[in-house]
């Protein structure tokens, strides 16, 4: 009876420590292999700055009048420039032509 009840610990005995170790070998197999690991979800935070989509969309609206103002601005400066260019050649022309004396062509 003695006997049987120290072969009864000692098989409980490693039965317990098989499992210790099958629970350590699971254990640093799931630190070497993350894609094994329980993952938990990720959840996107709302943003603070810009909560509101109206606000979104004021943001938006304003740099759309914005740029084109500047296309606006741009293209009349391209404009009086162009006629600056244009007068100038003009007015260079026509000097070449009327006022340069004939003395001085060869």
């Amino acid at each position: 009876m003695e006997g049987d009840r120290n072969h009864d610990l000692e098989q409980r005995e490693r039965d317990l420590r098989q499992r210790e170790v099958e629970l350590k070998l699971r254990e640093m197999e799931a630190d070497l292999n993350p894609s094994n690991a329980p993952f938990h979800k990720t959840v996107k935070h709302p943003s603070e700055k810009f909560s509101q989509p109206w606000m979104k969309k004021a943001i938006l609206g304003l740099q759309l009048f914005g740029i084109g103002v500047a296309v606006l601005v741009a293209a009349r400066i391209a404009a009086t420039v162009a006629g600056i260019v244009m007068f100038g050649a003009l007015v260079w022309m026509a000097y070449k032509l009327f006022l340069e004396s004939p003395k001085n062509k060869p």
